[in-house]
């Protein structure tokens, strides 16, 4: 494909499907990028399921008062993660997943091979709760963050390929703390990280700890540019938190322009194969592979196969 630098073409996906990519934006200035990619939330419904409690005769014998409450906690938040609308759209923050199988899978809402435990749920929680508590420190210190775009209330984040592919924000640095060398805006993403994985970022950088989350930030400053002009040309501030010692480390993270249009280049191969109905290839050929061992959807991918 030809390279045309600061050029935005438009990506057609099978059945009328278009994607808003950025062709070769890899110097100089970066306006109009990653046109009419405006945020539109999903309608999809809830699903109704009754609340039962089938527990203690799954329980081992000797089972405490404390295994039986721990049961009931994670079988309610398991009931309530299933009746949550599952995503309909390829989402900008996984997109960093090597394996575009695995996203095939993710995408068309394939059953992973065990359901997410309780304890896998609460982890998620936490994150969440962190993210909040971080922001709130931030603002505390002279920071302004807005999490919700003025006039209209809704969360900042953007839409493109007709809802297909979409992505929802930490927060849009409008204010830094004086002294503070850092322009706005900038997009603030939040990770919250065990202590492993915290000093392996800190040690690391982010492109090289958490390639996953350098593409997030990636596509989110590309695709926001339109509801957020400038975006993409202020660094990034990525916050991560240490849940094991609330240890805060932070990197500002410039505009990678090459590593957005590789992945929105993902986005539209993932969005034509399975609209092809065409099973895209696994990461590599042994299940045993890093990434496989620990894939959702091991079981599924290589049932028969071997």
């Amino acid at each position: 494909m030809t390279s045309l630098p600061h050029k935005i073409l438009q990506e057609q996906v099978a059945l009328g499907v278009t994607l808003m990519v950025l062709e070769g934006a890899l110097e100089g200035d970066s306006d109009s990028l990653f046109k009419k990619s405006h945020f539109q939330p999903s309608t999809k419904e809830p699903i109704s399921m009754p609340f039962t409690l089938g527990l203690t005769s799954d329980l081992p014998a000797g089972s405490t008062d404390s295994d039986i409450l721990n049961q009931i906690l994670d079988w309610a938040l398991q009931q309530d993660h299933v009746q949550k609308p599952e995503r309909t759209y390829l989402g900008a923050s996984r997109l960093g997943v090597s394996c575009s199988r695995a996203l095939q899978y993710e995408y068309t809402h394939t059953p992973r091979d065990k359901v997410y435990s309780g304890k896998t749920l609460r982890i998620f929680e936490m994150g969440h709760s962190l993210e909040k508590m971080v922001r709130v420190w931030l603002q505390k210190a002279g920071f302004e963050i807005e999490t919700h775009q003025p006039g209209t209330g809704e969360v900042y984040g953007f839409s493109a390929a007709e809802g297909q592919l979409q992505g929802h924000v930490d927060g849009i640095l409008r204010k830094v703390p004086e002294g503070l060398e850092a322009r706005v805006p900038a997009l603030w993403e939040c990770k919250s990280l065990n202590a492993k994985s915290w000093k392996q970022l800190v040690e690391k950088g982010l492109k090289i700890a958490k390639p996953v989350y350098a593409v997030q930030i990636a596509l989110y400053q590309a695709y926001m540019e339109e509801s957020v002009p400038g975006l993409s040309k202020n660094p990034a501030l990525l916050t991560a938190i240490n849940k094991d010692t609330a240890e805060l480390y932070h990197e500002w993270v410039p505009f990678d322009a090459a590593l957005a249009q590789a992945a929105s280049d993902k986005a539209v191969h993932i969005l034509r194969a399975t609209r092809a109905k065409e099973t895209l290839p696994r990461i590599s050929h042994d299940p045993d592979h890093f990434e496989c061992r620990f894939c959702d959807w091991q079981t599924t991918c290589w049932k028969g196969a071997l």
